[in-house]
């Protein structure tokens, strides 16, 4: 599904260059869960970005799908973002004046999808992410951090996107809620075979994945499935 091939990343201010990314690669097949983790400057964010098509390489090719979009343009990057990837990001993101229901509908709307089929699609979307149906009329400050995260995933969801990215996910949550947060993504995994990548900084929350690929400084310094890997186990009722 994703194919980094020496991918590089160089920002330039006036006469001085920072490497970013140096020479990046790296495959990420179909229905895999993968972390990549790093610390603060190591490079993960600048890769989030051009896995998700928000950024294009300095240097180097990106494929998703087997199609290479590291020298698309701004509108075909777009296209895309809606058709192929769903984001989840840490602070939710959600629009504090609509429905858990309409939140997640939101995509489809703006895709042109009529309503009746629209509020269909929304609710599978949020049984996949286990969220409770006493809450799909709840505004966003009715619910708990760890819903509303749930919600998050849920709406990546609804386009059924080739891949789900997930930056740092857990990083406005306390542990417990994390936790169940973590568990949703390896449900879904388990479940319906989505391809999840995971960006975070955190080693717990990089071990619920089934790989890890480690990045500092803008190379790639270990790349490991993960054998000890964290499972499932949590009750997400009201959470």
């Amino acid at each position: 599904m994703i194919e980094c091939k020496n991918i590089t990343k160089i920002y330039k201010t006036g006469e001085i260059e920072t490497v970013a990314l140096a020479c990046v690669t790296f495959t990420i097949k179909d229905g895999e869960f993968v972390a990549i983790m790093g610390p603060s400057g190591s490079g993960k964010s600048t890769l989030m970005h051009i896995i998700g098509c928000l950024d294009t390489p300095t240097g180097g090719e990106y494929l998703i799908d087997g199609h290479d979009v590291s020298k698309l343009s701004d509108d075909e990057l777009a296209d895309i973002r809606n058709r192929k990837i769903g984001f989840v990001f840490q602070s939710f993101n959600l629009l504090p004046r609509s429905s858990v229901l309409r939140n997640v509908a939101l995509p489809l709307m703006y895709a042109g999808v009529e309503r009746e089929k629209r509020e269909e699609i929304a609710v599978s979307a949020l049984n996949s992410s286990a969220f409770p149906e006493k809450f799909w009329r709840h505004l966003p400050n009715q619910l708990s951090g760890g819903m509303m995260q749930r919600v998050a995933i849920a709406r990546a969801l609804v386009n059924n996107p080739s891949l789900v990215l997930a930056d740092e996910p857990t990083g406005n949550l306390d542990t417990k809620t994390g936790e169940i947060v973590l568990d949703t993504f390896q449900n879904l995994h388990a479940r319906q075979g989505r391809t999840i990548v995971l960006i975070t900084h955190e080693p717990y929350v990089a071990e619920h994945a089934e790989r890890i690929i480690t990045i500092r400084d803008g190379n790639i310094v270990e790349d490991n499935r993960n054998h000890n890997r964290r499972t499932a186990n949590h009750d997400y009722e009201g959470n």
